[in-house]
């Protein structure tokens, strides 16, 4: 007979509660000062700071919009982390189906090589990616220097090794008896893939995702280089609440809210689905 598990002892749950506190203040403190922030008039944030606003006032989320076109760099971002999210998605989705179910010359190699990719900064691409995207355009007219399309490809580019090598594990720990059967009913292996291994990944597909989305949308280095007056993105476009007078620090708070909730609610909406996910394709 097993024995009932005993309750912990009093000095580890305050302990447990002293910690928890911390934490959340710690947490919980930034988003106050940016809330309360953001409801003060400039001259309130331009000073001392007070952590109970003498009035609050709501017309910066009114002026972000005309002092900067936030509109439209909250378009640029969805369109290139959507973009690059949704190719990151399709070609991982392929290429780690082949290689979790056939076997071909140079496959350690290509994984081995995926991996490998991750092991340098993001910053010893910039100068080289620069280059090609002018030399391009000077060749072909095609214009990639300025342009979204650059920067998807760019962005496309941090996210597709991690995508395949995370999906490579999850497509991996999918039996393979699911394939055979389908293939006894007929199905291809494309049939298979749409039919069988996508609805059981869903979770890790997820998670690439999420992945892919969040590194194209707070990206700051590369949008800063890549990007011109037409093709910012709200990473680059917040800069603008600075000029060389002042700064507008209560717009800059509004702004930095206002464009958090729309991915923090798609995360809050997924996040089942990242943790499991992550978690089948770490185990594998």
């Amino acid at each position: 007979m097993s024995s009932a598990p005993t309750a912990p002892p009093r000095s580890f749950l305050w302990a447990r509660a002293v910690f928890l506190t911390l934490l959340s203040g710690f947490v919980l403190v930034p988003v106050f000062v940016m809330v309360s922030s953001s409801l003060k008039p400039l001259q309130d944030v331009s000073g001392r700071f007070r952590w109970l606003p003498s009035g609050l006032t709501v017309r910066p989320y009114f002026d972000i919009w005309d002092t900067v076109p936030l509109a439209r760099y909250f378009a640029n971002s969805v369109v290139v982390a959507g973009v690059a999210t949704v190719l990151s998605v399709i070609i991982a989705i392929f290429a780690a189906y082949a290689v979790s179910r056939y076997e071909f010359p140079g496959k350690r190699v290509f994984t081995v090589t995926v991996l490998s990719t991750q092991m340098f900064p993001g910053i010893l691409f910039l100068l080289p990616l620069f280059l090609i995207y002018v030399n391009i355009g000077n060749a072909t007219g095609i214009a990639l220097y300025g342009s979204r399309g650059g920067l998807i490809l760019t962005y496309l580019t941090f996210s597709l090794p991690f995508s395949i090598w995370m999906l490579i594990g999850y497509f991996a720990s999918i039996p393979r008896a699911l394939d055979e059967a389908a293939a006894v009913d007929g199905c291809g292996p494309v049939a298979a893939l749409f039919r069988i291994v996508i609805p059981a990944a869903i979770p890790g597909i997820v998670a690439v995702a999420v992945y892919a989305f969040m590194t194209a949308w707070g990206e700051v280095l590369f949008a800063s280089i890549m990007t011109d007056d037409t093709t910012r993105t709200l990473s680059v476009g917040l800069q603008g609440y600075a000029t060389q007078n002042d700064v507008y620090w209560n717009q800059v708070m509004a702004a930095s809210l206002t464009v958090s909730v729309p991915v923090v609610a798609g995360f809050l909406l997924l996040q089942r689905y990242l943790v499991a996910g992550l978690t089948a394709g770490a185990v594998k």
